[in-house]
C-alpha cells in the first residue's frame, strides 16, 4: 500500500464513554478506502444497564464476547469471557485487513481482549505492518497496553468532549488516501 515505510498508526484513549467508538465509525463513513478490522458495541439488557460486549468485524460477523451471563473461567470484573469469540471474529477481522493491505482498525486495545494472547500477537503484528493503523486504547495502566502506548510509531490521542467533533475531521483527512 505505502512503499515509503511511512504509515499512520493512530490510537485513541478517553475515559469510557467518552465516544472513542463513536468517533471512529464516523472517521469510517468519510473515508473512501476499504478497511478491516472490528469495533466492539455494548450489549444492553431491557431495563437499561450493560451487560456485555460483542465484537463486529467490519466486513461482517459478530460474536458476543463478554456478558455477565458467561461462567468461563477467564473474567474480568463482572464479566465472563469467551475469548474464542473474540479471536475468532476480532483478530480473525485484524489478520483480514492485514492481508488485503488496508486500514486496519481495533476497537479495543483494552483489559478484556488483552487475556487473549493470540489478540496480543495479533496487535503487535497490526502494529508491525507497513499499515495505517486506527486503534482504541485503554486509558489506565496495565503493562502490555502500556507497552503499545509508548511505542515510538504511534500516535496517542485522547478522546473528550471537547475535542470529539474536530477529531472526526483531522483524523479522515490523516488516512485519506
Amino acid at each position: 500500500m505505502r512503499s515509503s515505510g511511512v504509515s499512520q498508526r493512530v490510537l485513541l484513549t478517553g475515559r469510557p464513554g467518552s465516544g472513542k467508538t463513536t468517533l471512529i465509525k464516523r472517521v469510517l463513513n468519510e473515508l473512501p478506502q476499504r478497511f478491516g478490522g472490528f469495533y466492539t458495541e455494548e450489549i444492553r439488557a431491557a431495563h437499561g444497564s450493560r451487560v456485555g460486549f460483542k465484537v463486529v468485524a467490519l466486513e461482517g460477523g459478530e460474536a458476543v464476547f463478554a456478558h455477565v451471563d458467561f461462567t468461563t473461567p477467564a473474567r474480568v470484573g463482572k464479566y465472563g469471557l469467551d475469548l474464542s469469540a473474540l479471536e475468532a471474529v476480532g483478530v480473525n477481522a485484524i489478520r483480514e485487513a492485514v492481508q488485503a493491505e488496508r486500514l486496519i482498525v481495533i476497537d479495543e486495545i483494552g483489559p478484556m481482549e488483552i487475556r487473549s494472547a493470540i489478540f496480543r500477537e495479533a496487535v503487535n503484528d497490526a502494529l508491525d505492518s507497513e499499515l495505517p493503523v486506527l486503534a482504541t486504547i485503554f486509558l489506565r495502566s496495565l503493562p502490555f497496553i502500556d507497552g503499545i502506548k509508548s511505542r515510538p510509531d504511534v500516535e496517542l490521542i485522547e478522546v473528550r468532549p471537547d475535542n470529539r467533533e474536530r477529531l472526526v475531521g483531522q483524523l479522515s483527512e490523516k488516512f485519506r488516501i
